[in-house]
């Protein structure tokens, strides 16, 4: 895939961004110690409980998703089944590839070259985080063995 020569390591750059900003994100809100979480995508809101009671609430956007069975990444900006209010971040994403020539985030599908989808998912959650100042983001496992990933526009404590 064609991409200007700083994108690997501003891309990997993104990725240690996106670790820390999560690793805040689990001591501040405890994030993957809640025993539930539910998101919804007509309203845009992730939340996490524990005994039917809501803890944590956080407005997202979709970043896209991984297909184990694809063996591939499919941003959110092109696939028709999500909301459109969810995904102008990822469509943020794209202009920005568009703009730098990197194929990877202005092309549909990304393939997993590398064996390893979860990186793959989290590489390029990374970069949307980096370029829309999002404030962390957040893998749900899907039922193929893929996984959609979202990214934290807000998060607060449920009052």
């Amino acid at each position: 895939m064609k991409h200007p020569d700083w994108y690997p390591a501003w891309r990997d750059e993104a990725l240690d961004q996106l670790n820390a900003k999560n690793d805040r994100l689990q001591d501040e809100f405890h994030l993957g110690s809640w025993s539930r979480y539910d998101y919804d995508l007509t309203t845009g809101r992730l939340l996490f409980s524990a005994d039917g009671v809501v803890k944590v609430v956080s407005e997202v956007q979709i970043a896209g998703s991984t297909s184990a069975k694809a063996s591939n990444w499919l941003w959110a900006w092109a696939n028709s089944n999500l909301p459109g209010d969810l995904l102008s971040d990822a469509k943020l994403v794209r202009a920005f590839g568009e703009e730098k020539g990197i194929d990877e985030l202005t092309q549909a599908y990304v393939i997993d070259m590398a064996n390893d989808l979860e990186a793959l998912g989290w590489e390029l959650t990374g970069a949307m985080v980096r370029i829309c100042n999002a404030l962390g983001a957040y893998r749900s496992p899907r039922g193929e063995g893929g996984g959609l990933y979202l990214v934290f526009k807000s998060i607060t404590w449920a009052s």
